[in-house]
């Protein structure tokens, strides 16, 4: 078996990314090893993502390639894993190509399903057939968690940690609930076991993921524990400096608490992703989102007034079924009173099996929901651009990341210089890292300092990244 190589492709957002490093840590303790070409790979697994229209095409494609590797390597093994998995089933096994199908509740078994398929030379489907009426705990999902740490070797010192799965909520619009099941909160006790174990191995930041982070619950012996339960407990840690938690939803659940452990500890980020997804009560209330803009604004002004400095990031969906230009136009306004650091912004693809997409119809056209996206970018791209000029002159406390993966210039007009940048005499390549508020921070530096934090002087500022020179080692 050692003698097998896999080449594993991630799709998507966090969960996906933590699925991957448990999938990747489990098939290593198997014996297996890796590969980054794919056409070396004995085992290829596709991660994939359904929130999104484009997310789907994008692993359509790379199956096409696939298919066209196949036909040279027919002993190639291909699995699909994930939430995509889980809504298509058996349609994506019928594909000539694919060997293996397995939706996210089934991943701790992935191991035993890349064996068996290549014992038997047999395609495997492994789905929940009813997925919101799966068992409120798994302990074969728990042990998984439990076992195999998800530090990302790309991002060292830096790990996900799942505090819970699923979501309840049914926004209209979002398949999450089909494919990820109800929410179960993971025990207290075992999230913050395996955060320290993450600390005794070197992380020093952790993000606590939830496709609703924040209504994290768990009853134990006489008591409830919450969200702000899980971070100041964690804050109690050694080695652990930075906590940060992804993503919330806008209810005034556990808000106050939340706000509370961010503004008292100092470990908690200040930083705060709390998508809105529109700014029309008219939409808001088909979205099932369950609450209005002036209530969102609201919780937005608390949580500025709690804690002092916070940036806080955005989701908007455009051209949403129904969305007229007086509906937009109030999503406008909101990311405008907003002030966001960031905002990711979509364009509106009805998901098969969701109630928009069974009862609403997709009223607005293409043409109009890529002029609504661009519109509202460029709002967004202004206040960013905005904010980002406060931090010029000042020194910021990073987390350094690693090599930045693409090209920045760093002169003031466009004047093109190397990403290797020379000072006396030593020739230091472009690094990436954040600040505690989620900026992006690029400068020039030695590659050890990968893993660590470090002081950095802003120089230069664009909307969504701040350029800046090395002062010095944290």
């Amino acid at each position: 078996m050692s003698a097998q190589t896999v080449h594993i492709k991630s799709f998507g957002c966090q969960m996906n990314k933590l699925d991957t490093a448990l999938v990747g840590a489990a098939l290593k303790e198997a014996g297996f090893g890796f590969t980054d070409s794919v056409k070396e790979a004995d085992v290829v697994l596709i991660n994939t993502c359904s929130v999104r229209e484009h997310a789907e095409e994008r692993v359509f494609s790379h199956l096409g390639h696939l298919k066209h590797i196949k036909e040279s390597r027919p002993d190639m093994l291909v699995g699909v894993i994930g939430c995509m998995a889980q809504r298509l089933g058996g349609e994506l096994l019928a594909r000539d190509e694919v060997d293996i199908v397995c939706g996210p509740a089934q991943i701790p078994q992935i191991t035993g399903l890349i064996t068996k398929t290549l014992q038997e030379k047999k395609k495997t489907l492994a789905v929940t057939e009813k997925i919101r009426q799966a068992a409120p705990e798994n302990p074969a999902l728990e042990e998984f968690e439990s076992v195999y740490d998800s530090n990302d070797a790309q991002v060292p010192a830096q790990a996900y940690v799942r505090v819970m799965r699923g979501c309840d909520k049914f926004c209209t619009y979002c398949v999450v609930p089909y494919v990820r099941g109800p929410e179960v909160s993971r025990p207290p006790e075992a999230v913050i076991g395996q955060i320290k174990r993450l600390a005794g191995e070197g992380v020093k930041q952790v993000t606590l993921l939830g496709q609703r982070v924040n209504s994290y619950k768990y009853n134990t012996c006489g008591k409830t524990y919450c969200l702000a339960d899980l971070l100041y407990m964690a804050s109690e840690i050694e080695g652990i400096e930075w906590i940060r938690f992804v993503t919330s939803y806008p209810a005034e659940e556990c808000y106050d608490e939340i706000l509370r452990a961010m503004a008292e500890l100092p470990k908690v980020c200040n930083h705060l992703h709390l998508p809105a997804q529109s700014g029309s009560d008219k939409i808001l209330k088909a979205m099932n989102r369950n609450y209005t803009a002036s209530k969102y604004l609201e919780l937005l002004d608390k949580a500025r007034d709690t804690v002092p400095g916070i940036a806080i990031a955005g989701d908007f969906i455009v051209g949403f079924a129904g969305e007229t230009e007086k509906d937009f136009q109030k999503t406008v306004s909101l990311v405008e009173k907003a002030r966001y650091k960031n905002c990711f912004i979509f364009k509106y693809s009805p998901r098969p099996g969701t109630t928009a997409d069974k009862r609403l119809q997709d009223t607005v056209s293409i043409e109009v929901k890529k002029r609504r996206n661009t519109e509202l970018l460029a709002v967004q791209e202004r206040i960013s651009d905005e904010l980002s000029k406060r931090f010029l002159g000042k020194e910021v406390k990073i987390l350094v990341e690693g090599l930045s993966k693409k090209p920045h210039l760093n002169s003031a007009k466009g004047g093109k210089k190397p990403d290797l940048c020379s000072k006396n005499g030593d020739l230091r390549p472009q690094l990436v890292g954040r600040t505690e508020t989620d900026w992006i921070v690029v400068f020039n530096g030695p590659e050890s300092l990968a893993g660590e934090f470090a002081e950095v002087k802003i120089t230069r500022t664009r909307p969504l990244t701040l350029f800046g020179e090395l002062a010095r080692k944290d």
